[in-house]
């Protein structure tokens, strides 16, 4: 059944979604925040998005922030498409004022950190917010290894869709598969949506191996993959241990290892990480990525304030996530990024 789709943020997962959308046969309605203006300009001008290299499908509709309230009259579901950065804009802005009965599905991956140390994901942060005006929603999210260019061009994926409501996920789903955009459903928001934001802090360590080979061995060694594997193994150790902490599912962490898998090799975590294992300062880094959205700095300081306010509280050993400390002391203290290899080691003989 015919459906209307309205996205709200242009920026690049957001705006990927239009295609299975409108390729499926709904009606489509990007709109951009207030900061998009010159992204949805472009898409009204030439039917592109300008950070895509191929058009959007024929009928997708533009509009502005302004017209946001126009855009969403009438829609069957609204797709929340602000990054980390935009999570109060979008609670104040769109969620305050939107009617509670519409569904929303978002995609901004991330999480809070409570003063006890407890960790919420995005949803459950706006569904308190909006509890203390008196809205009652919930709200269902996106989770799994997708990179939008990749979606744009209709590789290959696998994700999750996540809500309280299993009729209103089905809906969703039944909107947005394709033969390329398969997607599997769960009810646990918060076991989901912790995976795939824990995997940005520890894609930005296991990154880092890589600018360490360039540093120690050139960029003619090309790609060696001993140091990324034994990264990527205490990785998923950490993200373990992180996770049964949130109560999560077996299959959140499969998909929280497999979008670990895909951010390593194919997104904007791995640039920083390479950067700061080449021995750049943060601030050398966060200089050359000038203008680039990097939402693995935030959840990463976010995780590690959590476990160390919950070894504080003895809830928590820090001794069991040397990766996520050496990635925070990185950030945050000037430490160089070659890792603490033998931290990662473990001697389980009698």
């Amino acid at each position: 059944m015919k459906k209307t789709i309205t996205i709200i943020g242009s920026g690049m997962m957001g705006s990927a979604l239009a295609f299975p959308a409108r390729e499926n046969g709904h009606d489509v309605r990007l709109v951009g925040t207030p900061l998009d203006k010159e992204i949805i300009e472009t898409c009204k001008k030439t039917g592109q998005h300008p950070k895509f290299d191929y058009p959007f499908p024929e009928g997708v509709k533009y509009y502005f922030y302004e017209e946001w309230k126009e855009a969403v009259d009438g829609a069957d579901f609204v797709i929340g498409g602000v990054s980390s950065f935009g999570v109060d804009w979008f609670l104040d802005n769109i969620l305050s004022e939107l009617d509670p009965s519409m569904p929303v599905l978002s995609v901004t991956k991330g999480l809070i950190n409570l003063d006890d140390g407890t960790l919420i994901s995005y949803p459950e942060y706006w569904k308190r917010a909006l509890a203390q005006k008196g809205i009652n929603r919930e709200i269902c999210a996106i989770g799994g290894p997708c990179t939008s260019y990749e979606l744009v061009y209709h590789d290959q994926s696998e994700v999750a869709f996540c809500g309280k409501d299993s009729k209103t996920v089905r809906m969703m789903k039944e909107a947005m598969q394709t033969s390329y955009y398969h997607i599997s459903l769960k009810n646990d928001v918060e076991g989901l949506e912790s995976a795939v934001a824990l995997k940005n802090c520890y894609a930005l360590a296991i990154a880092m191996t890589i600018g360490l080979v360039n540093r120690h061995n050139g960029t003619a060694a090309g790609l060696q993959f001993n140091s990324q594997a034994a990264a990527f193994y205490q990785a998923v150790k950490e993200m373990r241990l992180l996770l049964e902490m949130q109560g999560a599912s077996r299959d959140c962490e499969n998909i929280g290892i497999g979008d670990l898998y895909v951010t390593v090799y194919g997104g904007r975590t791995r640039k920083i990480g390479i950067l700061l294992g080449e021995g750049k300062t943060y601030e050398e880094a966060l200089e050359i990525l000038s203008g680039v959205t990097l939402e693995s700095l935030v959840v990463s300081r976010r995780v590690y304030a959590a476990m160390v306010r919950k070894a504080e509280l003895g809830l928590a050993d820090l001794s069991e996530f040397p990766m996520l400390c050496h990635a925070a002391a990185v950030l945050d203290e000037g430490k160089d990024a070659e890792l603490p290899w033998e931290d990662f080691t473990f001697d389980e003989t009698e």
